[in-house]
């Protein structure tokens, strides 16, 4: 079809790496050949049971129709008492509060909706593939910091005060970060606060993968800090935390500005989400925490396990994540590039993994795994690898 007929803002929009590898696999395992999975960025766990029985009462009950595009009263306000209780934000649930399908729509809504052409958005490099699509269909320019693995992958604040310009309008962080699995600690983003309050920025805070930390560590959110509750878009959802990544439930918590120039975008795209869904999200909410604290202690065992075999393989290093459910080794020494690496092992060890460019520049040289597989695939996986690889000398 002719190019005439096409937006240009959208043709000279790359598909994503991670998508192509994918569908590679898709069509591999279409023709019966046995893959293992290491490159879904969801939790391998079925949904609570409590959550389940939700939806289906809430179907029997008639939730099958639209919703206000704002979210359901009755989950903005546990949106509400979470965001207080967990993240010390207190969001007004009526006006400072939308729930979304996904928090992909939530990310979409929120740049869609501050961000003109030529704005310039800083983000880290790596980083989740989002952003930086949304930032372009928005007419944005990025301005990438790129992230080095020596400081574990964490945000340096020199970095984002040099990248700052008269145009920059949003800094967008993500933390603990698809893909690195490095988290940010209070005093890193009290310092991105003041930056924030000095240069007038907003902040997108992407914090999907808040509950799923190791190590003792505590998650703290910028827009409790003082003087950020204006400037900050809270970004979260229901995908990780609870195993609930095909029920499409997101929020973000802002402005009531913000949220109502958000909820035009919802009003005209996607009306609102899955009624059912919704209900489902306030049992997640309220209801039994042991269903999440037993899926993080098993990722955490997951994450000792792939850390330590993915480091006896030749050619390759991998820091100890201390958030989400991704390792990121550096294949630099195999001498081969990121996407030719990820093909080389779906083709000869069968493992499906994600190319490091994909999620940027710096992104090069790494791969991401995921741990949200059961140990025995995860075994499995590293024996092949270490097939294909050598092992290193002890």
């Amino acid at each position: 079809m002719r190019s005439k007929f096409f937006s240009s803002r959208i043709e000279k929009l790359a598909e994503s790496k991670s998508i192509e590898i994918a569908d590679k696999i898709r069509k591999m395992k279409r023709e019966g050949i046995d893959v293992i999975e290491l490159q879904t960025g969801e939790p391998d766990f079925a949904t609570p049971q409590h959550i389940m029985e939700e939806a289906y009462n809430a179907m029997k009950e008639g939730y099958t129709h639209y919703t206000s595009s704002r979210g359901i009263p009755e989950l903005r306000e546990a949106i509400s008492e979470k965001l207080r209780k967990d993240n010390k934000i207190d969001a007004d649930p009526e006006k400072e509060i939308i729930v979304t399908p996904g928090a992909v729509h939530a990310v979409f809504s929120a740049i869609l909706a501050t961000i003109n052409p030529g704005d310039e958005v800083i983000i880290p490099d790596p980083c989740w593939v989002v952003y930086p699509g949304c930032v372009k269909i928005a007419g944005g320019k990025l301005i990438r910091i790129p992230l080095n693995s020596e400081d574990n992958f964490e945000l340096n604040i020199e970095s984002i005060e040099d990248a700052i310009t008269p145009r920059t309008k949003m800094l967008i962080i993500n933390y603990p970060c698809n893909p690195t699995g490095t988290t940010l600690t209070l005093d890193k983003l009290k310092h991105i606060a003041e930056i924030a309050k000095e240069h007038d920025l907003l902040v997108l805070s992407d914090e999907i993968y808040e509950k799923i930390l190791y190590d003792g560590l505590k998650h703290y959110s910028i827009g409790s800090l003082e003087g950020m509750k204006e400037r900050t878009i809270t970004i979260n959802g229901f995908s990780k935390t609870y195993a609930m990544t095909g029920w499409r439930i997101g929020y973000a918590s802002a402005s009531s500005a913000i949220i109502d120039q958000m909820l035009k975008i919802q009003q005209y795209s996607v009306t609102c989400a899955p009624a059912f869904a919704q209900k489902a999200a306030i049992a997640a909410l309220n209801g039994p925490k042991e269903p999440v604290h037993s899926m993080i202690k098993q990722y955490d065992q997951r994450r000792q396990l792939i850390v330590k075999r993915l480091n006896d393989i030749n050619g390759i290093f991998c820091r100890k994540p201390t958030g989400t459910f991704y390792a990121f080794p550096n294949i630099s020494e195999l001498g081969i590039s990121s996407i030719e690496f990820a093909n080389f092992l779906l083709d000869k060890a069968r493992v499906g993994v994600v190319p490091g460019s994909a999620y940027g520049q710096s992104g090069e040289g790494y791969v991401r795994l995921s741990f949200a597989n059961s140990k025995e695939n995860i075994e499995k996986a590293m024996e092949r690898m270490e097939k294909l690889l050598g092992t290193k000398d002890v």
